[in-house]
Formats: structure tokens, C-alpha cells, sequence
């Protein structure tokens, strides 16, 4: 097990969903992540030096684990318990792909939210909080 590992990332993914938009998806939900946490000092970017001289910055010191889901319903669950939890969290449903922002935005604003697919959400926060609610997905496989 990794030994740094009080808090964590997690991403959980819908098996169901094609790997190019899933990594897509993947994408955007961790900018989001990041973007909106109201502390970034606490998922500790790290600068790391090669021996060439080269930065590979904002390399967190956390773990990023990334799990499957069998379908969206799972991640609907999975999102219900974060926000109850108070888990920062970021999720990525199908209304999200379309021409423009503007098309995605009113197309997500269209569709009641038992009616959107998940493709996956990230969640960041403490490994025992976020391991009791993604205890029951395993690894993601391609």
C-alpha cells in the first residue's frame, strides 16, 4: 500500500462509456476538481526535478486511484453520498459532449438529472471517508 495516504484522489469511471470519451471526461472532471477545492495547499503539488535539470510540475503527493463503475446509476449513487458527505467532487454526464459550450449547457439544462448518464465522477478528500463509499467498485481496466 502507498504509504502517503491520508487523503486521496479518486475517480470512478461507467465501464459502459467508450475509453476516448471517457478519458475526456477524465479531463475535465479533474480540472474541475481542482478548480473548484477551496484549498489547493492541501492536495500537495509537487514540483519534481530530473536529473537533466528538466521540471515536471504539480505532480500531487497523493494518490490518484481510478475505479469502474457497471453503469451510471452507480456514480448517480456515488455523487448523492458525496454531496451528503460534503466530498469535493466533480462529475461528467453525456450532456457534456455537443458542438459548442453553449449547446452542452443547454442541453444539460434540459435534462432532468435522473434522465443524464454519468460518465464518471472524481472525488478528493479523506482515503477513510471516500474508501467507505468506493469500497465496492474495483480497479478500472481498459
Amino acid at each position: 500500500m502507498y504509504a502517503d495516504n491520508e487523503l486521496k484522489f479518486v475517480a470512478v469511471l461507467n465501464e459502459k462509456i467508450e475509453l476516448p470519451k471517457l478519458l475526456n471526461a477524465l479531463g475535465h472532471m479533474v480540472a474541475g476538481l481542482v478548480a473548484q477545492h477551496e484549498d489547493r495547499e492541501k492536495m500537495r503539488f509537487l514540483q519534481y526535478h530530473d536529473g537533466s535539470g528538466g521540471l515536471h510540475p504539480a505532480i500531487s503527493f497523493y494518490p490518484f486511484i481510478v475505479l469502474k463503475a457497471r453503469n451510471g446509476n452507480q456514480i448517480r449513487t456515488l455523487r448523492q453520498q458525496a454531496i451528503e458527505a460534503g466530498i469535493v467532487h466533480c462529475d461528467f454526464v453525456d450532456t457534456m459532449l455537443g458542438a459548442s459550450a453553449e449547446d452542452q449547457l443547454a442541453k444539460t439544462r434540459a435534462t432532468k438529472e435522473q434522465d443524464l448518464n454519468y460518465f464518471g465522477i472524481c472525488l478528493f478528500g479523506e482515503r477513510e471517508v471516500i474508501g467507505a463509499l468506493t469500497k465496492k467498485f474495483s480497479l478500472f481496466s481498459s
